[in-house]
């Protein structure tokens, strides 16, 4: 399968994707050749690819999945690779979304930073070995 991931920063393509694991707001799926066709919104997660005999992890921070006759596009918010994640950074952001998330005050919006908590734990997660 044909992979497309593409951001308003950065264009990744594999050619040779041979199955993905995803998290969409309906939960986890895997994609493998031949799927039926379909579209999913992505909720920010870790994006798995199989291609060419080894595994590759992308930190997503939500988007568009679509597939259509065994090829993927993925309209991410945000994309980074395994190895370009910045793993102290990640970690305070996490951080610093929990601290927000334990002051419960009216100033602190919940969503935003459930949101960024999610975020910075995929980046986390997709910086993992395997």
């Amino acid at each position: 399968m044909l992979l497309k991931i593409i951001n308003n920063e950065k264009s990744i393509e594999i050619d040779e994707c041979t199955k993905l694991f995803a998290k969409s707001v309906e939960g986890e799926f895997e994609i493998l050749p031949n799927h039926v066709d379909c579209m999913k919104i992505l909720v920010p997660s870790v994006v798995k690819i199989e291609a060419n005999d080894a595994e590759q992890k992308f930190a997503v921070a939500g988007g568009i999945f679509q597939l259509k006759n065994n090829e993927i596009t993925i309209i991410a918010d945000a994309v980074e690779s395994q190895n370009e994640i910045d793993i102290e950074r990640a970690k305070n952001a996490l951080s610093r979304a929990e601290n927000r998330l334990k002051e419960l005050s009216a100033e602190v919006d919940a969503r935003r930073a459930e949101s960024a908590k999610a975020r910075a734990l995929a980046r986390l997660k997709a910086s993992m070995e395997n």
